[in-house]
């Protein structure tokens, strides 16, 4: 018998209590009701269940550059009025707006990332799971598309430490520009996304033929899709990009996003996928049996985005769950049917065709190629796994488990950086 992947789970209660505003469809509440489910289903007795430590600033500033954190650390609802000409230079407003406790909402989004980047660094775990992550278009000065702070550079540059190459998938429906344009100048982490591309859908980028740039060159690869994809076709795709991936890149770790805006029936989306579809790419991911760590990202009905991220913690830790759903907090969301596998949503026309999606995948392959084997990356020395602020152990609350993640964080790097992208969510009130 093969022995089971170890589990770490990240959730802290407070990042689900935020609220970006009426009629805003980016619902944090959906990380709660996510939560609930995996504790009904009983799924935490079979991972290690860890509160994030909240990101240090000078950890934010890993990537992000240390005027923007200062700015998110300073800003508030009550005092925005005062920064006009700041909000406007750090695209803060309508998509990306001030609300309270922000900051805080980033260092523990930010924090759980780093923490499940750090705990499958050292061999604590094999998969990592933080569903609060996952905010791919932050930029590196600025905020976009509901994002903050981009946890997956941050969680991408905590990996880079021990793993020659990183692989970064993407399966929200949003392209995953943030992550992209961070690492598009190098050969140490490929960024793969899967996502709706035209008809100005932002952002906007995610051509086929935006591939990486000097050392980066083919390493980084988008797959631009049309309205309407289902199953099917998706998982046809994903499979034999990801499996070419894997055997030409040879990743020491892989990071996925796993937005569930495309998902049928998303109030910002415009795919068919199922849950079971979705969470398809998940199981073919982990089958590579490659350190793994999973993240959220956009999903705008928050009752399907719970439904969806509690299937595929399901699938991470080797469990089928029960069609019917256990009583849990938030049952009266998942009326009147009360099922795991819901079929609702808008289904839309596909406009894929056969022609245009074998264009597609033959380009993907034909760049693949131009890489021909792993780049053979000279490794740094490692560096030091520490940077804390000094704080007296004894204040510490013995019931919040801090153990050695918390101690670990910080480097300068000089290496491969740039800016860019987000991650969307919605769905109607919370009331």
């Amino acid at each position: 018998m093969p022995v089971k992947d170890r589990v770490s789970y990240f959730y802290d209660g407070d990042v689900g209590s935020v609220y970006y505003g009426p009629n805003h469809p980016m619902k944090p509440h959906r990380l709660c009701m996510t939560n609930s489910l995996v504790l009904a289903y009983g799924l935490h007795n079979k991972m290690e269940i860890y509160r994030p430590h909240k990101a240090y600033p000078v950890e934010l500033a890993q990537f992000h550059s240390v005027d923007y954190v200062e700015f998110l650390g300073r800003i508030t609802p009550e005092s925005q009025e005062k920064y006009a000409a700041e909000l406007i230079r750090y695209n803060m407003g309508e998509d990306c707006p001030v609300f309270d406790n922000l900051f805080e909402f980033c260092q523990i989004y930010a924090g759980g990332t780093i923490d499940a980047a750090h705990r499958l660094n050292h061999g604590l775990c094999d998969i990592a799971i933080n569903w609060a992550g996952g905010l791919h278009h932050a930029k590196k000065c600025e905020a976009s598309g509901f994002c903050y702070v981009n946890d997956l550079v941050l969680g991408i540059l905590e990996l880079l430490k021990y793993h020659a190459r990183v692989l970064y998938i993407d399966i929200d429906i949003h392209h995953g520009d943030g992550v992209e344009e961070a690492f598009y100048l190098t050969d140490r982490v490929m960024t793969v996304s899967f996502h709706k591309f035209g008809d100005y859908f932002f952002p906007g980028t995610g051509d086929v033929k935006d591939v990486g740039e000097r050392e980066g060159k083919y390493y980084a690869i988008n797959v631009p899709l049309k309205d309407g994809i289902d199953d099917a076709n998706f998982i046809r795709m994903f499979r034999v990009v990801i499996q070419k991936v894997v055997e030409v890149y040879q990743p020491g770790a892989i990071v996925l996003q796993c937005g569930a805006d495309s998902l049928a029936g998303d109030r910002l989306g415009c795919f068919n996928l199922s849950i079971d579809g979705h969470s398809e790419c998940v199981k073919f991911v982990k089958k590579f049996n490659i350190p793994l760590l999973v993240t959220g990202g956009g999903g705008y009905t928050k009752e399907n985005v719970a439904r969806c991220w509690t299937v595929e913690t399901g699938v991470l830790v080797d469990t089928e769950l029960p069609n019917e759903i256990p009583d849990n907090d938030y049952l009266k969301y998942f009326k009147p049917d009360c099922t795991l596998k819901t079929t609702s949503g808008n289904h839309m026309e596909n406009l894929n065709g056969k022609t245009y999606l074998s264009t597609i995948k033959q380009q993907v392959m034909e760049n693949l190629r131009r890489i021909a084997h792993a780049p053979s990356v000279q490794m740094h020395e490692v560096p030091p796994d520490t940077y804390i602020p000094e704080f007296d152990e004894d204040e510490l609350n013995p019931d919040e488990r801090m153990d050695q993640h918390t101690q670990d964080k910080h480097i300068q790097r000089e290496e491969e950086y740039y800016e860019d992208d987000n991650d969307n969510d919605h769905d109607m009130d919370d009331s």
